[in-house]
């Protein structure tokens, strides 16, 4: 059973290693875009490192409303509560 901070703490990880000025602090606000300088192919990176990690595949329309680390821990808690059971 994954819980959500374990999530969250992969994620905010992941992202470190992804953005593009390393002075930047990643946080769970931060914009994706125009905080951390993400572009698309980073994006599909980190869905790939998500997937790998957690053992399942994820849908490119959970992307649809989010913008932030945090956005992105309650759609991927959402999917996983949907398709996985609760977590």
């Amino acid at each position: 059973m994954l819980k959500r901070e374990v999530v969250t703490d992969y994620i905010l990880e992941c992202l470190s290693g992804l953005t593009a000025d390393k002075q930047r602090p990643v946080g769970l606000h931060s914009n994706l875009i125009e905080d951390l300088g993400l572009e698309s192919i980073k994006i599909m990176d980190l869905l790939m490192m998500l997937e790998d990690q957690f053992d399942l595949s994820i849908p490119i329309n959970i992307l649809i409303d989010v913008s932030t680390p945090a956005d992105l821990t309650d759609a991927l808690m959402i999917y996983l509560e949907e398709h996985h059971g609760v977590v």
